[in-house]
């Protein structure tokens, strides 16, 4: 399977509803330091009240 966002060889690949997408490393990397971005996932994090250990 192909990355979704360029011509090299997806590494990680979801479905979802029989459509499925496929990522190389790099770009997977890309978004998901776009998701530590977002203010909503902060939000969901303290609507949650996730406990992370460390």
């Amino acid at each position: 399977m192909q990355c979704h966002y360029c011509d090299r060889e997806a590494d990680i690949a979801v479905e979802n509803d029989g459509v499925k997408v496929g990522v190389c490393k790099t770009h997977f990397r890309e978004q998901m330091a776009e998701l530590e971005d977002a203010d909503w996932l902060e939000d969901l994090d303290e609507e949650l009240d996730i406990d992370r250990r460390e």
